[in-house]
């Protein structure tokens, strides 16, 4: 047995036991905790599976913004959970760990039935991966091979902030998501906001850029840039901006409009929609990820930050 075989093995079981430990932990605080590093080490599974690109969205959003929105929520619900007694009864909790250990059970057993070799598309999308241009294999699938399931994942984006704003007060509507921020100018916190976004936004920028080529992209990108600015945000170095504000919302619908009319461009000039002309293929797609970069970083922040509270004064 190599050390490669008994590092997988080893990963496994912390992955599985921290994955029970967090259902099976009582207080909300130590599950998100729990939730968040268990997002880190499957980033962890996705790099020995050669996935790079996988690896990075999961490092960046279960990891990362994900455990930040949960660590809110869990702070929210500090009080009203210290005053709740009630717990499931034994029923519910058998009820739900049997119901969980089928599921996996059913997919264990469909994932041995597959056929040997497994049905794949990947000969064809292969043959077909000069025509935009991009190197990187998950760029081609996802922006050309599922350009409309990539499309609409943007558009969900955009509902999912309308549905967050929707649930503010109309005093508050159209004022700053969330609380404002004060924290210590001379502390740790506000010395890591002056520190670290600077060279955030050039790592970014560079991973969206090299994901034409290399593991990386727009959603890989957005998520770095997102946290840039809630760092700063957070060490009260600048503030949430109103959510009536013009150039927001032109942001927020830059990427899925752009990805929109590039797509209806093919169906009018070309065969199909979202059909890229060959020649214009490669800027093209570069194109619609800076749009999508702008709108996926400034969506994840405020998703965050969460529906506004306040005035815009």
């Amino acid at each position: 047995m190599s050390i490669a075989t008994v590092f997988e093995i080893a990963l496994a079981a912390v992955v599985l036991g921290l994955a029970i430990w967090t259902i099976a932990v009582p207080d909300t605080y130590s599950a998100t905790v729990g939730f968040i590093a268990y997002g880190l080490l499957v980033a962890l599974i996705w790099v020995r599976l050669d996935a790079v690109d996988v690896a990075l969205t999961e490092a960046a959003i279960g990891g990362g913004l994900g455990g930040v929105v949960l660590l809110g929520a869990a702070a929210r619900l500090r009080d009203t959970e210290a005053m709740t007694t009630e717990a499931p009864s034994l029923i519910v909790r058998l009820s739900a760990a049997i119901l969980s250990a089928s599921i996996a059970a059913a997919l264990a057993v469909a994932i041995l039935l597959l056929p040997d070799p497994a049905p794949t598309l990947a000969p064809e999308v292969v043959s077909n991966s000069g025509a935009t241009g991009m190197a990187n294999p998950v760029t081609n699938v996802l922006m050309a091979f599922r350009g409309m399931d990539t499309m609409l994942e943007k558009v969900v984006l955009l509902l999912a902030i309308v549905g967050v704003w929707s649930l503010a007060s109309d005093q508050a509507w159209g004022g700053r998501p969330g609380l404002r921020h004060q924290a210590d100018p001379n502390g740790v916190l506000a010395f890591l906001a002056r520190l670290l976004p600077p060279a955030g936004i050039v790592v970014g920028i560079y991973i969206l850029w090299t994901g034409a080529d290399h593991p990386g992209g727009a959603f890989q990108g957005g998520a770095v840039l997102a946290s840039m600015w809630l760092l700063v945000i957070m060490a009260g170095l600048a503030d949430t901006p109103p959510v009536r504000s013009r150039w927001l919302r032109l942001i927020l619908v830059s990427g899925p409009g752009l990805f929109l009319v590039v797509g209806l461009g093919g169906l009018c000039f070309g065969p199909a929609f979202l059909a890229y002309p060959v020649a214009f293929a490669k800027p093209l797609i570069l194109g619609i990820e800076v749009a999508m970069l702008l709108t996926i970083a400034t969506t994840l922040g405020l998703l965050l930050a969460g529906a506004p509270e306040r005035s815009a004064e």
